[in-house]
């Protein structure tokens, strides 16, 4: 039993053992090529799709940090108004405004009237 085996030759042809060369039609040679050249091309773009995703990501991951930071900023600032509106309310101080700026005092008791509203129908 003997067995041939096929080389290749210097042109990529099949060749056998005696020398005659093995020859694939050009039209399968040719659609071979465009089914390579397809498959690598559809292999980039999905390189490309998947780089182009993950910029997004870490993109995205870099504005919510941002975004995160600015709030904590804002919640302190909300903080710091609250407590200076705390201040600004204080009776303490609207008295001691009342005082000394626009100078008023507590009325004595014979400077209040009593006025009493009734409703009619």
């Amino acid at each position: 039993m003997t067995r041939r085996r096929a080389s290749l030759g210097r042109d990529g042809e099949g060749m056998k053992e005696n020398g005659e060369s093995i020859k694939k039609p050009k039209g399968q040679t040719y659609k071979i090529a465009i089914f390579w050249v397809l498959i690598l091309f559809l292999f980039i773009c999905q390189l490309l799709v998947y780089t182009w995703s993950r910029v997004q990501c870490i993109r995205i991951g870099y504005e919510i940090s941002r975004e995160m930071e600015n709030h904590q900023k804002l919640i302190e600032i909300q903080n710091r108004l609250k407590i200076e509106m705390a201040r600004l309310r204080s009776p303490e101080r609207i008295s001691k405004i009342a005082r000394s700026k626009l100078e008023l005092v507590i009325p004595s008791p014979d400077q209040k009237k009593a006025f009493s509203v009734h409703e009619t129908d």
